[in-house]
């Protein structure tokens, strides 16, 4: 006799692994802007194209009920000639469950997994504002999250090495 619970090793695999993982709980608008200051004549068509900056930020919070928020924030803002062409901005937000994710690798799951799930919900909402601002739909390009992340760390740990 054997001392296993029956269920052959692969099984017992896919049951961690299953245990494992993220869910979407709810996603929501949390703010949307968009100016459009020089319309209707920043309609018309223009030989010089804009210069557009573009703005990533990722943020998440614990909550008492065991749940994450995760907003994810784009902004983008087009100037032609020193003026404003247009400024849309989106906090588009996700209420995450997170189970068997070891507590070291949390703060990557909520700020790079995360990310990725609310990504195309927040680009298509740009893409439309921008349309309907009568401009042709802005699509943002795939972002890397991870790269963003690992930015954004060695910015911070950078300021606190300069600090000490």
């Amino acid at each position: 006799m054997t001392d296993t619970n029956g269920a052959p090793p692969a099984a017992q695999d896919d049951n961690e692994a299953a245990a494992a993982g993220i869910r979407i709980v709810a996603q929501f608008v949390r703010d949307l802007s968009f100016e459009n200051p020089l319309a209707p004549d920043s309609l018309r068509a223009s030989a010089t194209q804009p210069a557009i900056d573009m703005g990533v930020e990722m943020n998440a919070r614990g909550r008492a009920d065991g749940l994450f928020e995760v907003d994810l924030k784009l902004s983008a803002r087009a100037e032609r000639d020193g003026q404003a062409v247009f400024h849309v901005e989106v906090v588009y937000g996700g209420l995450f469950q997170i189970a068997g994710v070891p507590e070291e690798a949390l703060e990557q799951v909520l700020l790079i997994e995360c990310p990725r799930f609310l990504f195309p919900f927040a680009r298509r909402l740009i893409a439309d504002v921008t349309s309907e601002g009568g401009f042709p739909p802005f699509l943002i390009d795939p972002i890397d999250f991870g790269g963003v992340y690992a930015a954004r760390k060695a910015q911070a740990e950078a300021g606190q090495v300069g600090n000490a």
